[in-house]
């Protein structure tokens, strides 16, 4: 298994951070998790191609965990010209709202659609790439998320659960990916709670948001989102091997604030932190120290 990090930032503009975005690839096959602003341009980086991916799972419907799912379709379905099957996508259940009004009839991207379906030239484009008409409109296959369901392949396991953020306005998971390597598990956004812990347990590597300085975000109510302590307890309490922070704030990138949040996280949590940046590869388990050579 190898995890490539297409975006460690969140919803503030970033110029060193794309907003959420997660690539896992299994042998020959890539998942990605959230797919924010920025995130698709990584991927490219990555030296990866949106014709080339299948599954993408998204973990709620905030813009910078999804903004840049219109990309991925319209140019997975523009380059795969009629070749490849529609993307599986996992989603919250309002991403079929979301999916129809940006590519539907009279949506978001008719003109965009009816162009390229249409013209002569466009035609002609679609017809050297091994098209064949009439040109259909992208149609992402679409399956509604539910706490505690599980998505199963021949060499993947992925376990969702509810979350604990912006109760009763979003609908948030997180995943537990398992295959014959190990298990990795995303938090997507949330504050502690059950269903994290749960799918935490005894993970080899647990990516989680690390959205401030713990204590410099206070609310009346039970905390949302995490903090570098929060992460650190979660990471703790279910006994995870390797942690792995995400989802920063301009905050988390002061001189001096890496340093400190690490040292209080190691007082909390004694596995491995990993500081998140973007299109970092981290490994599924430590490897040996380098030879200082």
């Amino acid at each position: 298994m190898k995890v490539t990090l297409l975006g460690t930032g969140s919803p503030v503009p970033m110029l060193n951070r794309a907003s959420s975005g997660y690539l896992v690839e299994i042998g020959d096959e890539m998942l990605v998790f959230d797919h924010g602003a920025g995130a698709h341009a990584n991927f490219l980086r990555a030296g990866k191609r949106a014709v080339d991916l299948n599954t993408v799972f998204f973990s709620h419907l905030h813009t910078d965990h999804c903004l840049d799912f219109p990309r991925l379709v319209h140019s997975r379905w523009d380059q795969g010209a009629g070749q490849i099957p529609d993307l599986n996508v996992y989603a919250p259940a309002y991403m079929q709202r979301m999916s129809d009004l940006l590519f539907g009839e009279n949506g978001v991207y008719h003109n965009d659609l009816d162009g390229r379906m249409n013209s002569a030239g466009s035609q002609r484009v679609y017809l050297n790439r091994g098209g064949v008409l009439p040109r259909k409109r992208p149609a992402p296959n679409i399956t509604a998320l539910f706490d505690g369901q599980v998505i199963e392949s021949d060499n993947w396991k992925v376990t969702v659960r509810k979350v604990f953020h912006q109760p009763d306005q979003i609908e948030p998971y997180g995943f537990r990916l398992e295959t014959n390597e190990g298990v990795l598990v995303y938090s997507g956004d949330t504050g502690q709670c059950e269903g994290i812990l749960d799918l935490a347990q005894d993970a080899d590597l647990l990516i989680h948001m690390c959205y401030f300085i713990s204590g410099t975000f206070t609310a009346d109510k039970r905390q949302t989102s995490s903090g570098h302590l929060e992460a650190a307890r979660t990471a703790a309490e279910a006994n995870v091997k390797t942690l792995v922070t995400t989802h920063f704030t301009p905050q988390m990138d002061a001189h001096g604030v890496r340093e400190r949040c690490i040292s209080e996280m190691a007082e909390v949590y004694a596995g491995r932190i990993i500081w998140g940046e973007d299109l970092m590869e981290v490994p599924l388990h430590p490897g040996a120290v380098p030879h200082m050579g």
